[in-house]
């Protein structure tokens, strides 16, 4: 039956490869058998890979994977009885001397050196995935698409979540980073049929509900300030719970309810703090978790704050997306090949997904056997389902060698490209005509 479902989801992916499907289906294999590549090329070395080194460039180039029927085929992988959890974060495709590549931004990352800039030269990625364990670091994403350079984060985000629920027959819970803790993206999502847990930075200032209408001039749209930074402000706490966790100790989360922010007042909140606390009941960590859910009804306050703990599980995919599937290995020249590329990515790791009940740990000799298997070890096993399953790829049809470059003819040296520098530029003023 599992073995089954992995071959259907097989030949469905490889229908929706496009052109070139023959060549990126193999592509895709090789990449799972191959743990260590230092070009594209050497791809092309796997067994699985059964055509020469210039089809994988030739793939890349002309394949253009149907992002929505792969995330319509990966959505049908969920079970209905599942809870359904998502999140969105931003990671980088680094493109540092890329300088024939269009659309090259300067994008935040973090630096290990004190002092240095939090930027880099690359293009964005956004990721929307499901999370389906409580713990681990199984992420499967279903839209990983590229930041282009005018668009931002936020609508990003929000045509992805769009897309994702519009295919969905239940309302998914999704959870979000600090970036999208802000008034335009609360705004933006309130006609999408998901609920929304966001971390909020600390320094922000939220707002109460309204006083009652007095009856005269114009109703009040805000009440109280509630600024994180100021105990003052807080107000009365709705509720408050202490836990023991397994892991974080001793753990408060305290809730306000009916709060909003200044430009999103039709979108109210319920305000979460979460802080760890030492035996002796003061903070263990400085600086506490800031949460916000707007949406419908709210999880029991115990497992919601523990809900949001499972946004992190995205950073494993990534790891593993860069160390094991080569997602930053390849040097490519256009925007296209860098998205048909990462394309592939979302692909490979649903076949992992789905492969995980059927395979056995291989563990290299320096490895400890594991019962719960990573999407890593199932890589390592991947050989043998392979040889079971088979391809639903055609052989390759050799046609002779290419006459190659036409002896004599000049060689264009490739156009430079400039870095995109994004900015929030204000609307000119009109011009006040005379008298």
């Amino acid at each position: 039956m599992k073995r089954a479902r992995l071959e259907e989801f097989r030949q469905a992916a490889y229908t929706h490869l496009s052109k070139a499907h023959d060549a990126t289906f193999e592509l895709t294999d090789a990449i799972l058998l191959t743990r260590n590549v230092y070009s594209l090329a050497d791809l092309s070395l796997s067994p699985v890979f059964r055509r020469k080194w210039p089809s994988i460039y030739e793939a890349i180039q002309d394949t253009k994977p149907d992002r929505e029927k792969l995330m319509e085929l990966y959505i049908k992988q969920i079970p209905t009885e599942n809870a359904y959890c998502w999140q969105e974060i931003i990671q980088l495709g680094h493109a540092h001397d890329a300088v024939t590549l269009k659309e090259r931004t300067i994008e935040h990352s973090s630096t290990a050196i004190a002092g240095n800039k939090p930027i880099t030269i690359g293009q964005g990625y956004s990721t929307i995935a499901w999370i389906p364990e409580d713990s681990g670091s199984w992420a499967l994403p279903l839209r990983h698409e590229r930041i282009t350079s005018w668009d931002n984060p936020i609508e990003k985000a929000v045509e992805q979540l769009k897309k994702v629920c519009e295919s969905m027959s239940v309302r998914p819970i999704s959870l979000w980073d600090s970036e999208y803790g802000c008034a335009p993206f609360v705004l933006k999502t309130a006609s999408i049929k998901a609920d929304i847990l966001v971390r909020l930075r600390s320094n922000l200032c939220l707002w109460g509900a309204p006083p009652a209408y007095s009856g005269k001039g114009r109703p009040r749209k805000h009440g109280a300030q509630f600024k994180l930074n100021e105990p003052s402000t807080w107000g009365e706490v709705a509720s408050v719970l202490e836990v023991n966790d397994p892991k974080l100790g001793r753990v408060k989360v305290s809730l306000w309810e009916d709060l909003h922010f200044r430009k999103a007042a039709a979108r109210p909140m319920t305000l979460l703090r979460v802080e760890r606390l030492d035996l002796d009941g003061n903070l263990r960590v400085l600086r506490p978790l800031w949460l916000a859910w707007a949406g419908e009804q709210m999880p029991p306050l115990d497992e919601v704050w523990r809900l949001y703990l499972r946004r992190f599980t995205i950073d494993h995919w990534y790891r593993f997306l860069k160390q094991r599937l080569h997602w930053t290995v390849p040097k490519f020249s256009t925007p296209e090949q860098c998205e048909h590329w990462s394309d592939l990515m979302p692909l490979i790791t649903w076949e992992l997904w789905l492969a995980r009940d059927i395979v056995a740990d291989h563990p290299l000799p320096w490895q400890k056997s594991i019962d719960k298997l990573t999407p890593g070890r199932v890589a390592q096993a991947m050989g043998g389902v392979f040889a079971a399953i088979g391809t639903p790829t055609s052989p390759p049809k050799p046609r002779g060698k290419s006459l190659g470059w036409t002896p004599g003819k000049a060689r264009n040296r490739k156009i430079r490209y400039p870095i995109v520098k994004k900015t929030a530029s204000k609307p000119r003023k009109e011009e006040q005509k005379s008298a």
